[in-house]
């Protein structure tokens, strides 16, 4: 009986890392102007059973820099990596050191986001192994690394990364309005039959007076597989009522007119929107956009009852930004193209 329950014991300490193993998407950045060190990020795991925190791939080490370590995550790394960035390394150092000298020889599974400061400048750095699952791939600028595996395509990082780099406010900010960027269903791409993005979401940041592992923000959000609770929506909640000013913050900058929302997304050949039957086309002004700002010609719109549908130019699988205004009335919608 005893031998039973230890092999019950450790078998579900083992699934438990084991079910960890991939985590999906997430960035890393500072604020070389205030000193502050921010992670955010989210994937398709149920940490409800496991109980694990929902930032357990990201330490961040207050006024020195910060580490996300995911795909296979293992734990020994994530500590290795956090004592490299306490000796001062630089990102690139400590990135190949993990490299090197990986816990089991085998960084190929492994995936990290990096960035220090280094004589009061900011250093990024990020790594890929051949081995992670498609889509992966990262980003990386001056002062952020995104990085991602298990996704959807390309166009998660690429709408994290655009709208991070547009950003203005605080890292705060900036973090949660990155995030946004990657709210549509199947971002990890385990989560499109549960319609979100993924199961859990966290953003934290520390300032360089803060106790370590003590960041003055820290959010997160863990749901349930099978609950179909957007975690980038609940973790925005919890970002917008706990005082961080950013002015238009990330959902509330896709107004929900009430007179019209999207149908269908992802999309295929065409736009479709449900809409009163009183809306007046002839006085409607139509705008489809990519996330760099570039124009998408529409060709026409036909409405059936309530039922709206626009015919876009051929246009690329990723990521677009499309404004509908009806007299003085404004909603704008994020919409994938598959």
């Amino acid at each position: 009986m005893m031998k039973y329950f230890f092999c019950n014991f450790f078998c579900f300490i083992f699934l438990s890392i084991k079910v960890i193993g991939q985590d999906t998407f997430s960035m890393i950045a500072v604020d070389s102007a205030t000193g502050e060190i921010g992670s955010a990020g989210a994937s398709c795991v149920d940490l409800i059973p496991i109980g694990y925190a929902t930032s357990f791939l990201s330490d961040l080490i207050p006024g020195i820099g910060g580490a996300n370590t995911q795909a296979a995550y293992l734990s020994l790394n994530q500590r290795n990596a956090k004592t490299r960035i306490n000796r001062k390394d630089s990102a690139h150092i400590v990135l190949d050191w993990l490299i090197q000298n990986d816990a089991e020889a085998n960084p190929e599974i492994r995936q990290y986001g990096i960035v220090t400061f280094v004589g009061g400048s900011p250093q990024a750095a990020a790594y890929t192994g051949n081995d992670c699952l498609d889509y992966k791939g990262h980003r990386v600028g001056s002062d952020y690394s995104i990085q991602g595996n298990i996704l959807l395509g390309p166009e998660v990082l690429d709408s994290m990364e655009a709208r991070f780099v547009r950003s203005g406010g605080s890292l705060a900010c900036r973090l949660m309005y990155a995030m946004q960027g990657a709210n549509v269903v199947g971002a990890d791409s385990r989560c499109a039959a549960n319609g979100t993005s993924s199961l859990f979401a966290f953003l934290k940041v520390t300032k360089p007076s803060d106790v370590i592992n003590k960041p003055y923000i820290s959010l997160g959000v863990k749901t349930a597989d099978g609950a179909g609770i957007e975690p980038i929506d609940s973790l925005q909640k919890l970002f917008d009522i706990s005082g961080i000013n950013c002015g238009l913050s990330g959902n509330q900058e896709l107004s929900k007119h009430q007179r019209i929302r999207l149908q269908v997304n992802p999309i295929k050949n065409y736009i479709e929107f449900i809409c009163e039957k009183d809306l007046d086309m002839n006085s409607m002004k139509i705008e489809l956009s990519d996330l760099q700002g570039k124009n998408i010609q529409v060709q026409h719109m036909e409405q059936q009852g309530s039922i709206l549908r626009i015919f876009p130019s051929v246009i690329e699988a990723g990521f677009y930004l499309i404004t509908v205004q009806e007299n003085d009335q404004v909603s704008s919608f994020k919409i994938i193209k598959q």
